[in-house]
């Protein structure tokens, strides 16, 4: 399986090994057309992109491309930051970016100390104990989840119930009426075959993503094989696959409101 593109992966300017060149360099061994540049997001404590460097990853990314002939997108996997549907990219970010991923993560500065409880801790503790937890926990990040997609221009739901559990039917469906890809994320074992057969029974449509945090795995598909093996969802699915190029509705945003 040889993708068309690889929408996630991460560089210095957050938590990867190497750089963005390497990563286009990778890109084009692998077959790809295209590789996005999609450092952690602002509100990440440890490994946070900086506003004050996104000139220079857009100087990077630009000379990637032009020497490697891969489309080289500069984007972000911003943080879900509350139940609200906040994410750390500001309408005033927007303009620099050519990718908006989103994803729910642990290190952050949530908006209030009640979105970090219930959005980071409270979801730790329930993947520690090995049970996924239902009632209001459960309605909760799956509104988080649903809200992030209706307020905000994402192209990418990026590795969804990973170390937090929602209503995956819920967000597909959503997800479908948005223009919103959920992520097959082949650095993290976070959905199962039940899982993504609901989802693409609701109406999403997938792109897999390697998550790369060092230039050797860019392009990576071996745990999307695995659990494809597993589903029974058609390929015809999974835009970044047999030549197909994902319609991703930020691009589209930016036409009208940028």
């Amino acid at each position: 399986m040889i993708l068309t593109g690889d929408y996630h992966t991460h560089t210095p300017y957050s938590h990867g090994k190497n750089t963005v060149m390497e990563n286009a360099l990778a890109a084009k061994k692998a077959g790809l057309k295209a590789v996005g540049i999609t450092d952690h997001g602002f509100n990440h404590i440890i490994f946070g992109l900086r506003r004050k460097k996104l000139g220079a990853l857009r100087e990077e990314c630009t000379a990637a491309e032009r020497a490697t002939g891969v489309k080289v997108l500069m984007g972000m996997e911003s943080n879900l930051i509350s139940s609200d549907g906040d994410t750390d990219m500001k309408e005033s970010d927007l303009g620099f970016f050519d990718l908006y991923l989103c994803g729910l993560h642990e290190v952050l500065w949530y908006k209030n100390l009640g979105d970090f409880y219930n959005l980071s801790v409270r979801n730790y503790f329930a993947y520690k104990s090995g049970k996924r937890p239902a009632g209001k926990l459960f309605e909760r990040t799956t509104r988080a989840y649903i809200n992030a997609v209706k307020n905000n221009p994402i192209d990418i739901l990026t590795h969804i119930n990973f170390r937090c559990f929602c209503d995956v039917k819920e967000v597909a469906k959503c997800c479908a009426d948005y223009g919103t890809y959920i992520e097959i994320n082949t650095k993290k074992y976070h959905i199962s075959p039940e899982e993504l057969n609901i989802m693409a029974d609701a109406g999403a449509r997938f792109v897999i993503d390697s998550d790369a945090h060092s230039a050797d795995r860019v392009g990576d598909t071996k745990i999307a094989e695995q659990l494809l093996l597993s589903a029974g969802i058609p390929l015809e699915k999974i835009d970044n696959i047999d030549g197909r190029e994902p319609v991703f509705r930020f691009a589209e945003y930016k036409k009208t409101h940028l």
